[in-house]
């Protein structure tokens, strides 16, 4: 138990990666969690998706003060998420350790081609109006997704975003806030039907989260390019689903 105690010095560096993408880092939380040894359904899922709220309500902070943020299209995207994670929650809790862990890495496969091939559909921009009705759909399949596989749902909503029309930088922006809204009803459902937290070492992975997210997120709002944060974002989601495939899967 001594590596979940020394891995929280990692949990800096996550954030502060993903927070530049629109992120929280569950899909990373969850497996490394995993990999240290704690319960996947009981300690790995919840815990990564506390990590989340904390992590993109934190970069949210920064992303809103910058102007950076659709608000609108995320309260929509995220309200709608929030309704539907607990129904993923709800079925994660009948399924195997190793049919999540397929789940989690196809889903995160799909996500990372979206976003390094620049994929858009063919045809007039969405307007603000059509995409926050199209949200509520979209966002009840991503909640779904959310409860279901103990995940923010970043890897989905920065992609669903950017296909609808706004620039990669403000769809990472607009995702963390949505992802804040939604990573929190799953957390809030999976602490009410399995969870078993260890608020000590809880709260040492928050701190270094916080650290990490507000130091990511501060240079995504002032340096990068849009072309970069999309670019980025696909490799990292490439690594982590050849990484799940490879560990759990495979070699299972």
């Amino acid at each position: 138990m001594d590596s979940i105690y020394v891995a929280p010095l990692l949990f800096f560096f996550i954030p502060f990666l993903f927070s530049m993408l629109g992120m929280g880092g569950a899909q990373v939380y969850v497996p490394i969690l995993f990999w240290l040894g704690m319960d996947l359904k009981t300690e790995a899922i919840p815990l990564a998706l506390l990590l989340n709220v904390v992590s993109t309500a934190s970069a949210s902070i920064t992303y809103l003060s910058k102007r950076l943020v659709e608000w609108k299209v995320a309260l929509v995207l995220g309200g709608s998420m929030a309704i539907f994670a607990p129904v993923g929650a709800r079925i994660n809790v009948g399924l195997s350790t190793k049919e999540l862990v397929l789940y989690f890495a196809l889903f995160t496969i799909a996500a990372a081609a979206l976003m390094i091939s620049g994929w858009k559909p063919k045809g007039e921009k969405l307007t603000r109006g059509k995409l926050m009705t199209l949200s509520i759909p979209a966002g009840g399949i991503l909640g779904f997704i959310v409860g279901l596989l103990g995940r923010g749902g970043g890897a989905f909503v920065m992609p669903t975003l950017h296909i609808g029309g706004i620039d990669a930088r403000r769809a990472a922006a607009t995702s963390a806030l949505t992802i804040t809204v939604a990573a929190l009803s799953g957390f809030l459902a999976h602490l009410a039907m399995a969870a078993k937290p260890d608020w000590l070492i809880w709260a040492l992975y928050i701190v270094a989260v916080i650290a990490g997210s507000q130091t990511g997120s501060r240079i995504m709002a002032g340096k990068l390019q849009s072309r970069s944060v999309r670019f980025i974002f696909g490799i990292v989601l490439v690594c982590i689903a050849a990484a799940l495939i490879v560990h759990d899967i495979i070699l299972a």
